[in-house]
């Protein structure tokens, strides 16, 4: 892959895809909506992309100190700082022209996310509990796209469901940067954290993150979903949650007791694990297929 098509990092925008939740829960998912989420990913890809360069060249000496970081194209010297500047305000631009002639909604979600990405990489990462709390934050304004693209409004309940994943997210992934810590330099705000204060907060999100669940599929008598056959998908969402914690769980262990390098990157990129641990992947496949079958049967008059 060439290393300026690398430096976008395109594995970690299968995050974006939650722009596809408002017509999915909306129940609303037609060739329309189908086609103005495919326009807020784009834009959230090039907008991503453009701070995960700017992040990488602010970050430029820390990573090159980093065991897997330094491999970055920037870290390693493939790209030049110049060249990754220029390619970071062309689709910055970009994104905040295409967003604002699409709608005012779809243009005011992105340019919130573009002033949360310069606050996160000037100084929400180096802010203990902050830093995860604007990663969540971005998920949020990702599934707000969706539906400013389309003009549907999410429950609530999805929304803080979704806050709370991407907490649960974040939590790992920081627990995964605690443990590549091998020495030398590294960002100072991991020094806050330890894995005992971060498992007792994942126990708190990830119990959060079951009950909203749960309470937004349980239908529209709770200001939910349209339809309490969602709640058919909830084991998806629980073993999918739980082998997220056992390969974490593997990535904490030393490498004497069976533990690999591979693991150990595992839970620090979660776009890896989607893209790469098959249960996941059949989890993913199997929550989504079962969400079509009930809009299916739900706009045909099927179920209640």
């Amino acid at each position: 892959m060439s290393p300026y098509i690398k430096a976008l990092r395109p594995r970690q925008w299968t995050k974006n895809l939650i722009v596809f939740a408002a017509p999915l829960f909306g129940f609303a998912f037609n060739l329309e909506n189908g086609l103005s989420c495919l326009l807020a990913f784009t834009l959230f890809c090039c907008i991503s992309s453009s701070f995960y360069i700017a992040n990488d060249i602010i970050d430029v000496e820390a990573d090159r100190m980093h065991p897997t970081k330094c491999k970055r194209p920037i870290a390693s010297n493939q790209v030049s700082i110049p060249s990754a500047i220029a390619m970071s305000v062309v689709l910055l631009i970009t994104s905040l022209l295409i967003s604002w002639l699409k709608s005012r909604q779809l243009g005011a979600t992105i340019t919130a996310y573009m002033f949360l990405q310069i606050a996160y990489n000037l100084k929400l990462k180096r802010l203990v509990f902050l830093d995860i709390g604007a990663i969540a934050t971005g998920f949020i304004l990702r599934a707000f796209a969706g539906a400013a693209a389309t003009g549907i409004v999410l429950s609530s309940w999805f929304l803080l469901c979704t806050a709370m994943l991407a907490l649960f997210l974040g939590i790992e992934k920081r627990k995964a940067e605690l443990n590549s810590i091998r020495g030398g330099k590294t960002r100072a705000v991991l020094k806050k954290y330890s894995l005992p204060l971060l498992n007792r907060m994942e126990s708190i999100v990830t119990t959060c993150t079951i009950i909203f669940y749960a309470l937004w599929s349980s239908g529209p008598r709770l200001g939910g979903a349209s339809t309490p056959w969602m709640l058919i998908t909830l084991p998806f969402v629980l073993y999918g949650i739980f082998r997220y914690q056992l390969i974490s769980e593997m990535s904490n262990k030393p490498k004497d007791e069976g533990n690999t390098s591979e693991r150990s990157e595992s839970s620090e990129r979660p776009d890896e694990v989607l893209l790469k641990d098959l249960p996941i992947k059949i989890t993913v496949i199997g929550w989504v297929t079962t969400c079509v079958i009930v809009l299916y049967l739900k706009s045909n008059g099927l179920i209640g």
